[in-house]
């Protein structure tokens, strides 16, 4: 069985001043396995104590030992600072150069030349092109119920004639304005009720 001793120096910030706070841990290691443990000083007194390893299931008692502790003083480092006033350092600005976009600074940082497609003579307007990007979910939607509900009107007006031509025709049309009918209900009770 050996025994080791373990210091865990920590520092602890009071008051702009460090200290250093020793603690004493002992390592025991076990005869059987060599599994080495750390254990606080305060855990094993003077008439020793019965420990196990862990890993093993090994018994034996550990007794203490018995050292000298040393403890470091350490000053702290004071910085004295002048009571006299100085000066205030005065702010120089850098010197600014082209912007990153321009053509002068393209052509020193990249090399790349700009001709202007413009002449300089004329005064320059920025034109927008507004682009047609058609008419959408929704315009396509609404072209669709308009033409739908144009198709109805135009068979509700014509459903006699086209009865009277073809009479196999008339079950489904009157099925087809019974179902309008419906869902015209079903949208009424929905608003009605919320």
């Amino acid at each position: 069985m050996h025994l080791y001793k373990n210091r865990n120096v920590k520092k602890i910030n009071v008051n702009c001043r460090f200290l250093i706070v020793l603690s004493m841990n002992m390592i025991i290691k076990c005869s059987s396995c060599a599994k080495k443990f750390n254990v606080p000083d305060q855990a094993i007194k003077a008439e020793g104590r019965l420990v196990q390893c862990s890993s093993c299931g090994n018994k034996w008692t550990q007794f203490p030992i018995k050292t000298e502790k040393k403890v470091n003083i350490v000053k702290p480092n004071i910085i004295k600072l002048d009571k006299k006033k100085s000066k205030p350092k005065k702010r120089t600005r850098k010197e600014t150069g082209p912007t990153i976009y321009s053509s002068e600074y393209l052509e020193k940082k990249h090399g790349l030349k700009i001709k202007d497609s413009l002449p300089s003579n004329k005064k320059t307007t920025k034109t927008k092109k507004i682009q047609s990007a058609g008419f959408g979910f929704y315009g396509w939607i609404l072209i669709f119920s308009i033409t739908l509900i144009t198709l109805s009107g135009i068979l509700n007006l014509t459903s006699e004639i086209i009865i009277y031509n073809f009479p196999y025709t008339e079950i489904y049309i009157n099925y087809f304005f019974e179902t309008l009918i419906n869902i015209n209900e079903i949208i009424r009770d929905f608003f009605a009720n919320y």
